[in-house]
């Protein structure tokens, strides 16, 4: 018995440092993937988005909170899309993958969800700004 148990850890041993360089390797080949088809997906301040909006022509702000949240207080120029319903209706609201798509919510939490649905969904130019709570600029009131 104790030869068997001699020969038996290192070949778990083995089996375990084989297995995480597996892993390893499968996590930087889907980098490898994203990086190759274009996909981005990048968390940016809300004074780079403000710049973004100061000088790109052609974006959407799109707003991932819910309808009475919105109501409460947007960015102006904002499409409401809450978080839940991207997968349903971002083809329909959103038809240019390509464009460039700045996301927010209330926190951060739900536009790093949007944003990573969004990515997975073939969308390749996403900026995550996070939350309205930290948007040091006006907001419009429904």
């Amino acid at each position: 018995m104790k030869n068997r148990t001699k020969y038996l850890l290192p070949f778990l041993l083995l089996l375990l440092i084989a297995g995480c360089g597996k892993a390893e390797k499968q996590t930087e080949n889907n980098q490898d993937k994203e990086q190759n088809m274009g996909i981005t997906s990048e968390v940016i301040t809300p004074e780079e988005a403000r710049e973004i909006m100061n000088q790109e022509d052609s974006y959407v702000i799109l707003d991932v909170r819910e309808q009475d949240e919105y109501d409460e207080g947007h960015i102006e120029g904002a499409l409401l899309l809450p978080y839940t319903e991207i997968e349903k209706r971002a083809g329909e609201e959103l038809p240019e993958k390509d464009q460039l798509i700045l996301v927010y919510c209330r926190s951060g939490r739900r536009s790093a969800i949007a944003a990573k649905s969004l990515t997975e969904m073939g969308y390749t130019n996403i900026k995550d700004f996070g939350g309205i709570i930290d948007w040091p600029y006006e907001v419009v009131k429904d």
